[in-house]
């Protein structure tokens, strides 16, 4: 039985000091994956937590347990007043957003201030979703893919009472880490968002307006990249999975 968690510390020297956990996944499950686990500080200073299904699906639809879903605590752990099910009875405070797969990429928007995701859909069907307080995102009722079985899954478009991927990807491209760049490097890309991808081995760009993605750019790296960020001379730094992992940039790896 594996489950995620959050912990904090106080760092002294190069230790660290005090270390407690401020956050569990409940129930703790078996499961092959799917733990999500990307932090994301808001500019209020609430923490938002990704919380993958753990492959168990259904648990991504029930407001009693965090599985499949996004979370969103105080920075010692406790559960804000306003969270949307913090008064809901037989609901966890600690939910913000429910239905979710694998979210392996998190990201506020500068301009919007608003929390972008990006979560693993099944055979086809990725996602990158606005988060907005409260919303249901549909998995396992609705994705824009299928079960690895072949098993058709009923699209977003079927259940208007489910939010929604802002774009999807089809075949997959296996989304992970998320940043909004705001360099000067790259002058062209200020204000896109870029992701790494696994199965697609890529760097994805993605041209952003608001609230939709009006554009994309795939550049091939190779290899499998599980996250990307940015270092602070503006260069695009890229770690990549597997056997050979190691840092590198577009430049060099392109």
């Amino acid at each position: 039985m594996k489950g995620a968690a959050v912990a904090r510390a106080r760092l002294d020297g190069d230790q660290l000091r005090d270390l407690a956990v401020i956050w569990r996944k409940i129930p703790k499950t078996i499961g092959r994956g799917h733990f999500g686990g990307r932090l994301v500080f808001a500019p209020d200073g609430k923490l938002f937590v990704t919380s993958g299904d753990r492959q168990r699906f259904e648990p991504a639809q029930d407001l009693n347990t965090n599985l499949g879903k996004i979370v969103r605590i105080n920075p010692d752990g406790s559960v804000p007043d306003d969270n949307p099910f913090a008064n809901q009875p037989g609901a966890r405070q600690d939910i913000w957003t429910l239905a979710h797969r694998n979210p392996l990429g998190a990201v506020i928007a500068r301009a919007s201030r608003q929390l972008w995701i990006h979560e693993m859909a099944p055979q086809g069907g990725d996602e990158a979703n606005l988060i907005e307080k409260g919303h249901n995102y549909g998995w396992p009722v609705v994705s824009n893919g299928d079960h690895y079985d072949g098993t058709p899954i009923p699209r977003h478009s079927t259940r208007r009472e489910f939010t929604p991927p802002i774009c999807s990807w089809n075949p997959s491209v296996s989304p992970s880490g998320l940043i909004f760049y705001t360099g000067s490097r790259f002058a062209s890309w200020r204000g896109n968002a870029l992701s790494g991808g696994l199965s697609s081995k890529a760097l994805l760009r993605l041209t952003v307006d608001r609230d939709r993605v009006t554009g994309e750019q795939r550049i091939a790296m190779g290899r499998r990249i599980r996250d990307v960020t940015q270092a602070p001379d503006g260069s695009v730094l890229l770690l990549s999975d597997g056997g050979q992992r190691r840092i590198a940039t577009p430049d060099t790896c392109a």
